[in-house]
């Protein structure tokens, strides 16, 4: 007698219509973009509201920030840069991160707003959280891992990049 295992969990509908799972796999990647551009647009703003983060020097300015992990991370020459100039650098994170909070929500270049979102939190992790011990209680590192199904899959879905796909593709039926 053989046995076999059945991986498949569900009937694939040839007619058009979905199941609820069709469904699902189909939007999967929406509450993570929705969760990734609402929480940067927010920490943006939180930066840019804050007035004592945008200094060199003080309780919670990004100055002190720097100087307080500098020798805990693991590229201390990214600090080093960043210190050359850190109200500049403060500007520069809070602004990415409210371009790429507001590039992911609506969908707008979404893979190069992921990508952004990407690199801050890589950069994040490398300098701020590397010396997180273990290393899982750093969450600039899970914001990295959770950015990458954005930077492959885009934004397919209720999306200013669906919609100026789908214009394109009515242009190019339209010539013929």
């Amino acid at each position: 007698m053989t046995h076999s295992f059945r991986t498949d969990t569900h009937t694939p509908y040839y007619d058009g219509g979905r199941s609820w799972r069709d469904n699902a796999t189909h939007y999967a990647l929406l509450p993570l973009r929705l969760f990734l551009g609402v929480t940067f647009i927010y920490a943006g703003l939180d930066k840019l509201t804050d007035s004592a983060f945008m200094k060199s020097s003080g309780t919670g300015s990004i100055g002190d920030q720097m100087r307080n992990v500098r020798d805990s991370a693991a590229i201390p020459d990214m600090i080093d840069m960043a210190l050359k100039s850190p109200v500049g650098f403060g500007y520069a994170i809070a602004f990415g991160e409210l371009a790429v909070g507001i590039g992911t929500l609506v969908g707008l270049l979404a893979r190069l707003a992921a990508l952004g979102g990407a690199l801050i939190s890589l950069s994040l992790w490398l300098t701020m959280s590397w010396a997180s011990d273990p290393y899982y209680y750093g969450n600039d590192l899970a914001y990295l891992m959770a950015w990458l199904p954005l930077v492959l899959a885009g934004a397919p879905y209720f999306s200013l990049d669906a919609a100026i796909r789908g214009r394109r593709r009515e242009r190019a039926a339209a010539a013929y």
